[in-house]
């Protein structure tokens, strides 16, 4: 039985990215090139696979005009879901329903573009496919603005939210600069447990800015009266300062910061993964109480995973890439395996792709390397500036139609489209 002419699925999970789409189109059209007959999409990820919501991808992407307007549009294109599986177990009736109906599509080969959760699900169906012998192909695709995947050098993803960020660290330093008075701006920026995406403030240093004067990641225990103690000496000194803080920065007995001024009911994922927000806001409220100074919070929030207008050409390169990658391995017969990015050189940057067990890579988390972080734990060593630059550079300029950028948008018909599919069979 030839692999190579049954049908591809492939679903979107997690947190989207500015370019996750362009790893959709990197699985896509080369399934479609490789002689796959029907690529079908999942709606909203496994869970909606499990509702047996699935589209055919051709009619929602019909020509190259929609590849390419695909390749720019932000957030998941076919829906996302956090939807953990269960354990593994023999004939459970979670994992026989989904191999069911994924032999009714004569499904062969099953792409899954996300990060550590998504991951975590690609092991999981091998595993059972393992178990109860089927042929089917699991291949995960990396994404996550979050940097966090183990293995990988980096993900598809970071390096456009990572240029979002050193761009609006920059142009808030502008403003703070305006008046003549004393004011404390506090960046909150996203990261969990992994400092990646804040180290990114540190990109707005250069010729003319003096980019961030403190910089707080996860990594490194934060003391607050070590911080309090740090702004009040930068006051001596300047009027404008402004810190980059992770949403995820926790005290020594392990809570996170913004736990400090949480008062009402918590959003807790399936994966276990509380909403995290409110760090800025409160570091700037007891610096105004405690040093009486006009203070400032902004957070970036969603805003770094989907400008797609300030996209990295070699991140949505590599988007494409990863997602091809994984369709050529399944093809040639790697199942359980995630693709990974591997740098070969800094100057010039030139990075490869390969595949890894996923099983080494699903919920690991990979974090800043202390020796990335300064002694004080409030900045971050240009061995970090150095490993981000080359994931930022050049761009991809937007399709704009009357002033504004033009996107793909789903057929609006999605909802049913799974039972319709599910029912010509």
């Amino acid at each position: 039985m030839e692999q190579n002419h049954k049908n591809v699925i492939v679903g979107q999970s997690g947190g989207p990215t500015s370019v996750i789409n362009s790893s959709l189109m990197g699985v896509y059209k080369t399934a479609k090139d490789r002689g796959a007959h029907t690529v079908y999409g999942m709606l909203h990820g496994i869970q909606g696979l499990l509702e047996r919501k699935v589209v055919d991808l051709s009619e929602q992407i019909p020509d190259d005009l929609a590849l390419e307007l695909l390749k720019r549009t932000p957030s998941a294109f076919i829906g996302s879901c956090r939807y953990r599986l269960p354990e593994v177990e023999l004939n459970h009736p979670i994992y026989d329903q989904i191999f069911d109906y994924l032999n009714e599509l004569e499904v062969g080969y099953f792409f899954y573009i996300g990060g550590n959760d998504s991951m975590d699900t690609i092991k999981k169906l091998y595993d059972y496919g393992q178990l109860i012998g089927s042929e089917i192909i699991f291949m995960g695709v990396p994404k996550t603005i979050d940097n966090d995947l183990a293995v990988t050098d980096h993900t598809p993803g970071y390096g456009s939210a990572a240029k979002f960020i050193g761009t609006m660290t920059k142009e808030v330093i502008c403003d703070a600069l305006v008046y003549d008075m004393p004011i404390v701006t506090i960046i909150e920026i996203m990261g969990r447990n992994a400092g990646w995406l804040t180290a990114a403030a540190k990109l707005a240093q250069g010729e003319d800015c003096n980019g961030p004067d403190l910089i707080y990641l996860p990594e490194v225990e934060f003391d607050y009266e070590a911080f309090e103690q740090n702004v009040k000496s930068l006051m001596e000194k300047k009027k404008a300062i402004v810190i980059a803080v992770s949403e995820g920065i926790r005290i020594k007995d392990g809570r996170y910061v913004c736990e400090l001024a949480s008062s009402g009911p918590e959003f807790v994922d399936s994966f276990g993964h509380r909403s995290l927000t409110g760090t800025a806001r409160f570091l700037a409220d007891q610096l105004a109480m405690n040093l009486c100074c006009k203070t400032r919070a902004i957070e970036f929030s969603t805003l770094q995973r989907c400008a797609s207008h300030m996209v990295s050409r070699v991140d949505i390169t590599e988007a494409f890439q990863v997602g091809g990658a994984a369709v050529k391995a399944a093809f040639e017969g790697a199942s359980g395996q995630m693709v990974i990015l591997k740098r070969v050189s800094d100057q010039p940057y030139i990075c490869i792709t390969d595949t890894y067990d996923v099983h080494e890579i699903a919920n690991v988390e990979k974090k800043v390397p202390r020796h990335w972080i300064n002694d004080e734990g409030n900045d971050v060593e240009e061995a970090l500036i150095n490993y981000i630059k080359p994931l930022i550079q050049a761009e991809l300029t937007p399709t704009m139609v009357d002033g504004l950028p033009r996107h793909l948008s789903r057929t609006k018909s999605l909802p049913n489209q799974g039972q319709k599919v599910a029912a010509n069979l």
